[in-house]
């Protein structure tokens, strides 16, 4: 678990109460071996600070959110950025910016609506530990 904000490298900002959005994490860690991507949840303090950082609203935890460098990407966007970024048979994905906008957002927007009722939802963010848990920004 580590408190400094990396430059450079990709940053899941997700729901860390959320088991959709944990799940969402778990199926990223080992499809990316070199450890390109860090992880923070949107409650935490280094979530909040890039939240603000970003001019992005802090107290609207329905995003997942995507942060690289100066670029943020919230929502399908980022989902479809993280699936570029994973690549092989992941890289499709990414086509879902040819869809407009509005029309996936409101498809994520329906899902993230309904995520704690289908998926169920935690007390607290969950850490790994080890190698894993490193890439958590806590």
């Amino acid at each position: 678990m580590s408190a400094e904000i990396p430059d450079g490298g990709p940053i899941v900002l997700f729901d860390g109460v959320c088991n959709l959005c944990n799940g969402f994490v778990q199926f990223i860690v080992p499809r990316d071996p070199e450890g390109r991507f860090r992880f923070a949840s949107l409650q935490s303090e280094v979530g909040q600070r890039l939240l603000a950082e970003r001019g992005l609203p802090t107290d609207e935890l329905e995003s997942l959110v995507l942060v690289e460098g100066d670029d943020w990407y919230v929502k399908s966007s980022a989902v479809a950025r993280i699936a570029a970024h994973l690549g092989g048979v992941y890289a499709p994905i990414s086509a879902l910016r040819f869809v407009p906008r509005p029309i996936r957002d409101w498809a994520y927007d329906f899902v993230a609506a309904r995520r704690y009722r289908w998926f169920g939802k935690k007390d607290q963010c969950t850490i790994p530990s080890g190698d894993v848990g490193a890439r958590f920004l806590e």
